[in-house]
C-alpha cells in the first residue's frame, strides 16, 4: 500500500508540475485516463480535494499545494536513499540552486562543467536572482547567499568572504573628480542595491585609523537587480560599492576605475543553507563539498 501511495503522488506531482494530464501522462508513459483515476484514488485515500480542474484549466487546492511540496520532498528522500545504498549508483537527479546574480556570473557558471563532469547524472535546475527564497515553498534544495545570515530553520554553512571593491566609471570621475579618503564619499552620488524585503541602503564600510567606519553617499539610483547595478555604474550614473569578484571584467578593461584603493573594506560573508533535515541528499552532499572546495580555492577574500 505504501508504495502505491509513492506511486500516486508521484502522478500526482507530475500533474502539478505539467498542468496538464496529457502532457503528464506521456512523460510517465501512462494512458491519460490512468492518470486521472490515479489522482482521484490519492483524493480518495487522502480525504481531500487536490485540484481543481476545468476544460481549460488546472490549478491546486490549499491541500494539494500542501501534499504537492510534502510529496516532493518524499519522493525526491525515497530516490536518493534508493541510490546511496546502491553500491552502483552515483548521485543523480535534479538538483535546483538558487544563486544571487553576481556569483552565478562570476564562480558559479564558469565553474559548473567541472560540476557536471564529476556528476553527470544529476541535472541542475539554476535559479539566479538578487530575491530572497524559500527554499521549501519553492522547493530549492539549496541557496547561496552574501552578507549576514538572519536567524532561520535552516542549515547553513559559512563558505568564507569576498573582497569588496569601490569604484566608477571615468566619466563620472572626469565630471565629480576622484575621492581620496572614504569621507570625500560625502560629495558623491552612489548606485545602491536592495531588495524587495528592505529597502536599507546597503553600508559603504572601510578600515580607517584601524577602525571599520561606514559611509553612505548621496543616492542617485537604487536597483534591485545586481546586473541593473553594473550597468549603473558604467553608464557613469554613481559609484559602486560591490563585490569585486562581479566587477572584474570592467575594471581589467577600464569601464570602471577603483578608487580609495588605499583603503581596506569589509569582505561580504557568503554562505550556503539547506533544509533542517535528517538526511541530507547525496546529490546536495556533493554540491555543496564541491562548491565550497570551487570557493576556497579561488575565491577566497
Amino acid at each position: 500500500m505504501r508504495s502505491n501511495m509513492l506511486e500516486l503522488m508521484d502522478i500526482f506531482v507530475h500533474v502539478v508540475e505539467f498542468r496538464s494530464f496529457t502532457r503528464a501522462a506521456d512523460a510517465l508513459q501512462l494512458h491519460r485516463p490512468a492518470v486521472s483515476k490515479s489522482v482521484q484514488q490519492l483524493e480518495d485515500k487522502l480525504g481531500v480535494k487536490l485540484l481543481h480542474r476545468t476544460t481549460r484549466s488546472l490549478s491546486m487546492t490549499v491541500e494539494g499545494e500542501e501534499i504537492y511540496q510534502r510529496a516532493k520532498t518524499l519522493l525526491s528522500d525515497a530516490s536518493d536513499i534508493m541510490a546511496s545504498y546502491s553500491s552502483n549508483q552515483r548521485p543523480r537527479g535534479q538538483l535546483r540552486i538558487d544563486v544571487p546574480l553576481a556569483l552565478a556570473h562570476s564562480i558559479l557558471i564558469p565553474q559548473l562543467s567541472e560540476f557536471q563532469a564529476l556528476y553527470p547524472e544529476i541535472e541542475i535546475v539554476l535559479t539566479a536572482s538578487d530575491r530572497l527564497t524559500h527554499l521549501i515553498t519553492e522547493g530549492v534544495d539549496c541557496v547561496i547567499r552574501l552578507g549576514e545570515l538572519a536567524d532561520s530553520n535552516f542549515i547553513s554553512r559559512r563558505m568564507g568572504s569576498l573582497q569588496m571593491v569601490t569604484c566608477a566609471a571615468p566619466s563620472y570621475l572626469d565630471q565629480y573628480g576622484m575621492p581620496l579618503t572614504p569621507d570625500d564619499l560625502k560629495d558623491h552620488k552612489a548606485i545602491y542595491f536592495f531588495n524587495e524585503h528592505s529597502r536599507d541602503l546597503q553600508e559603504w564600510k572601510f578600515v580607517m585609523n584601524g577602525e571599520i567606519v561606514s559611509r553612505h553617499p548621496g543616492s542617485s539610483v537604487r536597483v534591485n537587480n545586481s546586473d541593473v547595478l553594473l550597468s549603473c555604474g558604467v553608464a557613469g550614473l554613481g559609484m559602486l560599492h560591490a563585490l569585486y569578484t562581479a566587477l572584474k571584467p570592467c575594471l581589467e578593461t577600464g569601464q570602471l576605475k577603483e578608487v580609495l584603493s588605499d583603503y581596506a573594506t569589509v569582505t561580504k560573508p557568503v554562505s550556503i543553507l539547506y533544509p533542517d533535515r535528517r538526511y541530507l541528499p547525496p546529490k546536495v552532499r556533493v554540491f555543496i563539498e564541491w562548491f565550497t572546495e570551487i570557493f576556497r580555492k579561488n575565491h577566497q577574500g
